[in-house]
């Protein structure tokens, strides 16, 4: 498995994990757990904008990566 494979794959992962976290923050009855996993969904999010920024990156500075 290549390296941006792999990253893709991570991407992946965390989209599945916001998901998961937007769910049980959806389905608490407290506010305080709504608010934590609301947060923690907001910091997948960022951590997924960083990682494509680098598959970004990849594609255009790896010629092997480059989708022809």
């Amino acid at each position: 498995m290549t390296t941006i494979s792999n990253v893709n794959q991570c991407v992946a992962t965390i989209r599945s994990i916001e998901a998961q976290l937007s769910s049980l923050a959806l389905n608490s009855q407290e506010v305080t757990v709504q608010r934590t996993f609301h947060d923690m969904m907001n910091i997948m999010n960022e951590i997924k904008k960083d990682l494509q920024y680098r598959v970004n990156e990849m594609v255009l500075e790896e010629p092997q990566y480059k989708q022809t």
